[in-house]
């Protein structure tokens, strides 16, 4: 999907009254692999493991194109006799199965009619105990605001055995997408990773809002669109600057992507305005400012990028 990277076009530029920038990128891919070259890359030079019946793979997707998806998730893909996957997984990762692979939905979606959690582990125990090849697909990471975990812990109480594959997390791929460092030596050396939506569907009671707000110098939300007004309130309640830097990244990795960049103090009202709609990525932080000297899809389409957007580089200029 985001293989011809020079193809990418503006689709639209907008402001809102707070004067936010709202890009929207679509990029127009090649066809897909052959077989035949997925094949190769399997199999020269690498040693990848044997999926053998029974097991269950809890395997991560990627945040969307399909191009992040690992070659031990690929490989997984080739060998599974069944492929359980969630809302988010791009059909041209669902293409890359044989033809004989069965391929169960299990997504789930807030606010929309979703199977409920323990339906999908009795689903994966069952067909694994009936000595299928189940390869679970979630999104981003398993084990990342992924209910991974829980799906691992039922494995283990039923018996049945399991291996873990990591994927590309939206967390820090949407921020890079959008040109966005989550960590940069002139503005920050640590870096907060939070969920938005608590599993009452609320907003997280047991997070320490004092604690991230006075301690995390760049904070990375999930599923935070909802909610994203009462978190920025406590936010700013607890010290942060309402003209602090914050970006949206929606449908990140995606033709889909639309990127819009305001304030704290302005954000719930923009990403309104603006049509924000889930999955997003929301980071708040100063280093939401290296996107003018980083933004290398919109470098692609000619926008002249800044050397210096914090002000602080003293280095020579290169040559």
């Amino acid at each position: 999907m985001f293989d011809e990277l020079d193809r990418y076009r503006l689709l639209g530029q907008s402001a809102t009254k707070h004067n936010p920038t709202i890009i929207m990128k679509l990029i127009q891919g090649s066809k897909n692999p052959s077989s035949e070259s997925l094949e190769e890359m399997l199999v020269e030079g690498f040693e990848f493991p044997v999926f053998e019946p029974g097991w269950v793979w809890l395997t991560g997707a990627g945040p969307g194109d399909p191009g992040l998806l690992t070659l031990h998730a690929l490989n997984g893909l080739k060998q599974a006799d069944v492929v359980i996957y969630d809302a988010l997984v791009d059909e041209k990762i669902l293409g890359l199965t044989r033809s004989s692979c069965e391929l169960e939905y299990a997504g789930k979606r807030g606010g929309k009619p979703s199977p409920k959690q323990a339906d999908i582990s009795y689903r994966i125990i069952q067909r694994a105990r009936n000595q299928k090849r189940v390869l679970r697909l979630k999104g981003g990471d398993p084990f990342v605001f992924g209910r991974g975990g829980e799906e691992a812990l039922n494995l283990v109480e039923a018996g049945i055995p399991f291996r873990v594959i990591p994927g590309v997390t939206s967390g820090t791929a949407a921020p890079a997408y959008a040109g966005i460092p989550v960590t940069h030596r002139d503005t920050n050396s640590a870096v907060t990773f939070i969920t938005g939506h608590g599993a009452n569907g609320l907003v997280p009671e047991r997070h320490d809002w004092e604690g991230i707000a006075k301690g995390s110098p760049v904070i990375v939300m999930y599923m935070a669109v909802k909610h994203l007004h009462s978190i920025a309130s406590k936010l700013m309640e607890y010290g942060r600057s309402p003209k602090e830097p914050l970006a949206l990244i929606s449908k990140a990795c995606t033709s889909e992507q639309q990127i819009l960049e305001t304030t704290l103090g302005n954000a719930s009202i923009d990403a309104l305005d603006a049509g924000i709609e889930p999955p997003a990525v929301v980071v708040v932080g100063e280093v939401v400012r290296m996107r003018q000297s980083l933004d290398w899809l919109g470098a692609l389409e000619g926008k002249v990028l800044q050397r210096d957007p914090l002000g602080k580089r003293t280095l020579p200029e290169t040559g």
